[in-house]
């Protein structure tokens, strides 16, 4: 078998989740040619500079980092953030050395089951600018992406407040409390304030400046752990530090500090997930590499190796540091050097007085260290540092969901400025967030709220790994292997429940700010495609669907209308596809078939289903669009009626609406139309025909586009294209309006070239444009009323109705006569109009008992309605005036030519051999109608079909609408051989008159 080789490589080889939704051509030639996603991804931080952005043009080549300087670096001033000099001796303190090991641990499980899904779905394809966003978007599609993205954003805005918290907070530890400006609180604050405007500057002036501060910040960093190391060898220089709690290496006090030991502290009574939530910002930095995702030179391979290998030597110098924090340090020292010779430094804990120790002080990472001021400086550069990534990440993450459109009046912050695309925008309302978070709490206040957060962020991640393995579409294929579908759901879940345990009602607050974006960016439904694994999931379960109902045995209950209309382009017949969404309302398949005489390109077809699909979402019509090209009539029809849908899910009705033009139009068109009927009825399924007053055509709805790409392929005058050739009167309407257009442009045009010199010949134009735009006027006012009058018309069936529905159920035929009737009265526009019933009576001497047993079969069938009547002379001559009608209506056919011509003239001996037949069914049941039903608003009815004669078929549901001649609109139902809710069939028509 021949394979086209590009084809293949553009569908089953393209990025699963990582692209953007662009056109086919251009998505191929892009898969075709890496190198074109390359520069893409090299242009503002891997997304597109689009002209409306207003982007200036780069001047110079942006920058790009290895996994060294991009991402590991990143990563471990991240995590290496405050916690580690301010808070982790107080989480010993409270937890004791075993606990505070399984807390980290604890953390570092988490973080290392997200950092294995992050690597599985960043090795799956193009990862560009947005990072955590980018990938969940991509992965679970638009609804998680734009609702953890917000939230993303937001975690890191506030974490970014949180790190510079944490450096006044060191800060005002080396200033005396006789120099406070204000006082202790608010000093903090001012000179927090102070560090968010130096840190903001400095991003503000490129990454290229923030990668180099970054490195400075690190070395000094790692000489401060390394200093605290040296310290804990040295042990304590002077009684003043053996007072204050450091006491060197001692298995006593490792002893006494192994166990846990929670307090009350500030306000609240902790315990290990309190504590935990407290420590759980230190590990929250995984993502600092991959929120820069656009800035990195290979994403792919950077980030699985930095962030991985960031986890690991954070996850040992955080268990180094709590151990030898655990035994050099007591839990409580007074600092009373007195205490030393008596070794009773802790008897403080007594009368609550103690101020040193690990419970009672943050400065015990300087007071173990070898030189005290380097303690200092790493403290400030871990907490700049981890400021500087958050204040990059949140402006990066939020202007990648701008970008993407999904929440509305975001559209400002989109923009980006410079060769790198700079979210300049992004900084400054992360400049507010942070001041606002600043002013407002300490540390143990912040980190709960950011814990919950970044815990929601790492659940989705870890969910989008295991549903993208459970879905297992072909795109699906990382390159990185180390990760397992049942670890990431675990990873999910731990990150859920800590939520909980860490604050239940901060948890629940979160979550239901993720319902809320969420059904705000599913509301809103953006136009993007970006092959989620929501889109894979959802094709498996619907495939899965249709295969489980096709094992199911079909019962008269589970009975669905499921209508093949054959609409053309569903603008086209507003009205007949409204008519039929009513009896299907999303609860059951229509389908709208479309048969074209000639034969369409690919891209016409597409086109033409592109534009179907639209017409129907924006009339809220919950059906599918079908084309049959290079087909007559009869031959597409047919084709739609075999082989339209699968399984379980295929249609069992064909509607189709009336041909009006049956007496003029060409024999071999009717004989093709009637045979559709046959066609449907051959194949078990039952048939519907509407008619309505003035035609079903409208082009009011269509465009001059479409209309155009709809022309060539439509039939010519007299021809059969679908189902109903729009009428004369219609096509007169569209070129009388043309014609109108074509006029005003040229007086327009006619009136505004030259001047005359001639006063005389001026007037005489002058009275001549008068003329002219006086017919112009007359013509336009005369168009806008044929369009109001058609607008109103197509709105038939959606407007609320007045009136009843009558049912003339004239013969058992499989029930639908009853049900679909019964349906109609159920929906909004028609649930004003009751049901009124009219039946024969088998025995006209027994009305009232037959009246009496069939009220009780509707009863039995939960059939309500407002009148039920019996017909007893149905079977007397009809009038002479129905019969005059009907010959005159079937008067062209007859002949009595010994010529068949394929049974398309009606034979004169024929006719009078189902004569009797013809007037019992075609006349007296018209007139006994036209005389009960004088104000119905739609009536249903059996529909008359004969196999051969097509005349007499046309001609008998032609009489239905014209009675008291005129035209009413018309559905006729013929039997089905599924028994449903009750046993009839049936044909419409509202609001007509009954003849004289």
């Amino acid at each position: 078998m021949g394979l086209n080789r590009a084809k293949f490589h553009s569908s089953a080889f393209s990025s699963f989740g990582m692209m953007r939704g662009k056109d086919t051509d251009e998505q191929t030639e892009i898969n075709e040619n890496p190198k074109i996603i390359h520069s893409e991804d090299r242009i503002g931080h891997g997304q597109t500079l689009e002209k409306d952005q207003g982007a200036p043009a780069m001047s110079s080549p942006n920058v790009k980092f290895g996994w060294i300087k991009g991402v590991l670096m990143r990563c471990l001033l991240n995590i290496w953030g405050v916690m580690l000099f301010l808070r982790l001796s107080w989480v010993v303190g409270q937890a004791g050395v075993a606990q505070a090991s399984l807390l980290i641990v604890t953390t570092s499980v988490v973080t290392t089951i997200t950092a294995l899904s992050m690597s599985a779905i960043s090795t799956n394809g193009v990862i560009k600018g947005g990072g955590t966003y980018y990938m969940i978007s991509r992965s679970l599609g638009p609804e998680f992406g734009g609702s953890i993205g917000l939230i993303f954003s937001m975690a890191n805005a506030v974490a970014c407040a949180m790190y510079v918290v944490g450096f006044g907070e060191s800060l005002i530890t080396l200033i005396p409390e006789s120099a406070y400006m204000v006082s202790k609180s608010w000093d903090q604050a001012i000179y927090g304030c102070i560090t968010i405007v130096l840190l903001t500057g400095i991003v503000i002036v490129g990454l290229e400046w923030e990668a180099k501060a970054q490195i400075v910040l690190l070395v000094i960093l790692l000489a401060a752990i390394a200093d605290f190391c040296i310290g804990t060898i040295i042990g304590p220089k002077s009684d003043v530090e053996v007072a204050q709690g450091f006491v060197g290496y001692n298995m006593t006090v490792l002893k006494a500090n192994l166990g846990p030991d929670y307090r009350y502290f500030e306000g609240v009574e902790h315990n290990f997930f309190s504590v935990f939530a407290i420590f759980f910002p230190a590990a929250t930095g995984i993502l600092a590499g991959a929120n820069i995702s656009g800035d990195l030179k290979d994403p792919q391979k950077s980030i699985p190796k930095g962030t991985l290998l960031a986890i690991l030597l954070t996850t040992i110098s955080y268990l180094v540091i709590a151990l030898l924090a655990g035994c050099t340090v007591l839990r409580d020292a007074s600092g009373d050097v007195a205490d030393v010779v008596t070794w009773t430094m802790d008897r403080c804990r007594d009368n609550g007085s103690c101020a040193y120790g690990l419970h009672h002080s943050n400065d015990v990472i300087r007071l173990v260290s070898g030189f005290g001021p380097l303690i200092y400086g790493g403290c400030f550069a871990a907490t700049l540092s981890s400021a500087l990534a958050s204040l990059v990440s949140a402006p990066k993450v939020f202007q990648a969901l701008c970008q993407d459109k999904l929440y509305p009046c975001l559209d400002f912050f989109a923009k980006g400025y410079g060769a790198n695309n700079e979210p300049v925008r992004g900084y400054a309302l992360t400049f507010v967030i942070a001041i606002s978070f600043i002013l407002m709490g300490g540390l143990n206040q912040i980190a709960p709220l950011i814990s919950n957060f970044f815990l929601a962020a790492y659940a989705l991640i870890n969910f989008a790994t295991f549903h993208a393995s459970l879905a297992r579409p072909v795109g699906w294929r990382p390159t990185f292997r180390l990760y397992n579908m049942w670890l990431s759901l675990l990873g999910a879940l731990v990150c859920v429940a800590i939520m909980f345990v860490v604050s239940w009602a901060t948890a629940l607050l979160t979550l239901a700010g993720l319902l809320a974006l969420y059904l705000l960016v599913s509301y809103r439904g953006p136009d993007v495609n970006w092959g989620s694994t929501t889109q894979a999931q959802m094709y498996k379960s619907a495939l899965a669907g249709v295969q489980q109902l096709n094992r199911v045995t079909e019962h008269v209950k589970n009975y669905r209308p499921q209508i093949l209309v054959l609409t053309g382009f569903p603008g086209e017949r507003p009205m007949l596809t409204d008519f039929a969404y009513l009896l299907t309302k999303g609860l059951s398949l229509m389908l709208c078939g479309h048969i074209m005489q000639s034969a369409v390109s690919h891209r016409t077809r597409e086109a033409l289903a592109s534009r179907a699909t639209q017409w129907l979402a924006r009339r809220r019509v919950k059906a599918f669009y079908t084309i049959v090209d290079d087909a007559r009539f009869k031959d597409g029809a047919s084709a739609l009626i075999q082989a339209s849908g699968i399984g379980k899910l295929k249609p069992n009705i064909l509607m189709m609406g009336f041909k009006e033009d049956w007496q003029t139009c060409d024999r071999s068109e009717l004989a093709d139309y009637v045979d559709v009927m046959h066609k449907a009825l051959d194949m078990h399924m039952a048939l519907a025909i509407l008619r309505v007053e003035g035609g079903l055509c409208s082009d009011e709805a269509l465009d001059d586009d479409l209309q155009a790409c709809l022309r060539p392929a439509a039939p010519a005058s007299g021809s059969m294209g679908d189902s109903i050739k729009p009428s004369k009167s219609t096509e007169s309407l569209n070129s009388q309006s043309r014609d109108s257009s074509l006029s005003d442009v040229s007086v327009l045009s006619g009136d505004l070239n030259g001047v005359s010199p001639d006063p005389g010949a001026t007037r005489t134009r002058k009275n001549k444009g008068s003329r002219r735009l006086g017919e112009v006027v007359r013509r336009l006012g005369a168009a806008r009323a044929r369009r109001v009058s058609s607008l109103t018309s197509v709105e038939r069936f959606t407007r609320r109705r007045a009136g009843t529905v009558d049912v003339w159920w004239l013969y058992d035929d499989g029930g639908l006569t009853l049900l679909l009737p019964y349906i109609l009265s159920t929906r909004r526009a028609w649930a004003s109009c009751p049901l009124r019933v009219f039946t024969l009576a088998n025995r006209h001497t027994e009305l009232e008992i037959e009246e009496r047993n069939m009220a009780s079969l509707l009863s039995k069938f939960r059939i309500d309605y407002s009148a039920l009547t019996m017909i007893s002379d149905v079977n007397k001559k009809p009038k002479d005036s129905t019969l005059a009608y009907f010959d005159n209506l079937i008067a062209p056919f007859m002949s009595t030519d010994d010529t068949n011509d394929n049974n398309l003239l009606l034979l004169l001996q024929p006719f009078i051999h189902q004569e009797e037949r013809t007037t019992t069914i075609v006349g007296g049941t018209w007139d006994v109608s036209a005389s009960e039903a004088s104000n119905s608003n739609m009536a249903w009815l059996n529909l008359v079909i004969v196999r051969v004669h097509q005349p007499v078929s046309v001609g008998s549901i032609h009489n239905i609408g014209v009675l008291g001649k005129r035209e009413i609109e018309s559905c006729c139902r013929r039997r089905e051989n599924v028994t449903v809710a009750t046993r009839a069939m049936g044909v419409a028509y509202p609001e007509w008159k009954p003849c004289g």
